[in-house]
């Protein structure tokens, strides 16, 4: 395997990352203002989704189980713990299972990788044929802030964007819609469950650099839909965001809030920048 592909598996990986915060974070801010139908039954709804967004975010900490589609690029699994107290923290098993990614991840030897997710950046541990491409090293470190370059002027809030894909964030995204909705009374994984729905479009989010984020990724419109349980906390999200490239879906589970996250920062003898890496020139490791 050449350099090129050595870069180009990064570089499809940073993508991936980097596109797959776009749904969990498009607005940090809640809106008051009046929508179609009953004013005093939304008002009703409000409260209601507020109190899930506070006792989620107050949980700091939960397992997760999701799973992302992204047109042709990818289709991917993660199963781990995330923690959100101060920054984004947490080690999930990712396995890429479809997709452009897929075939690359395949003929690296593997299509699963464990991934670290810590304030400042994001590990992502690759197989022995990949570490023998970059000097014996099994991990590359992504910073946060050289995962802006990905997304041209977006890249300024990308940082925020990867430490936001926390629980309670979906919740923040669906108080931004205009037409959010109480659906009725459902059951996830045996447990009684509120499912809430709504629709943001890109061009109506009040932040205007948040607003220009989702311009520059394509995203037009995004459909969120939430179930919480009786202790007003998220179990289950289902995000539709339609970009340029086709439609992303996102759905996951979250159980166990208050679990204990561990993500330890590998080793810098083995682990390779991605930056360091984008840099080298064809034909080298």
């Amino acid at each position: 395997m050449q350099g090129t592909t050595v870069r180009r598996v990064g570089l499809m990986l940073a993508a991936a990352t980097a596109l797959t915060g776009v749904a969990a974070c498009t607005s940090q801010d809640s809106s008051d203002g009046p929508g179609p139908g009953d004013r005093a039954a939304r008002g009703r709804s409000l409260a209601a989704l507020r109190s899930a967004e506070r006792a989620t975010e107050h949980a700091e900490s939960a397992r997760v189980e999701s799973t992302t589609t992204m047109g042709s690029l990818m289709s991917m699994t993660a199963d781990g713990t995330l923690g959100w107290s101060d920054g984004i923290t947490g080690t999930l098993t990712i396995t890429y299972t479809g997709g452009t990614v897929a075939d690359t991840m395949r003929r690296l030897g593997t299509t699963s990788m464990e991934a670290r997710y810590l304030p400042d950046a994001y590990y992502a541990r690759m197989g022995p044929k990949f570490a023998q491409q970059t000097g014996g090293k099994h991990w590359i470190r992504y910073a946060y802030e050289d995962l802006g370059a990905l997304t041209g002027g977006s890249g300024s809030h990308l940082g925020d964007q990867m430490r936001s894909t926390t629980p309670n964030q979906s919740v923040k995204l669906l108080l931004s819609s205009g037409d959010v909705r109480k659906v009725g009374e459902e059951t996830v994984r045996g447990k009684a469950a509120t499912h809430w729905s709504g629709t943001v479009a890109a061009a109506d989010v009040a932040d205007a650099g948040l607003r220009k984020q989702l311009t520059e990724a394509g995203v037009t419109t995004e459909t969120v839909d939430i179930w919480v349980d009786k202790r007003n906390l998220l179990v289950k999200k289902v995000e539709k965001a339609r970009m340029a490239t086709g439609l992303m879906t996102q759905t996951a589970h979250y159980a166990d809030y208050g679990v204990e996250v561990r993500a330890e920062r590998p080793p810098a003898s083995d682990t390779g920048d991605f930056e360091d890496l984008m840099r080298k020139r064809p034909g080298t490791p």
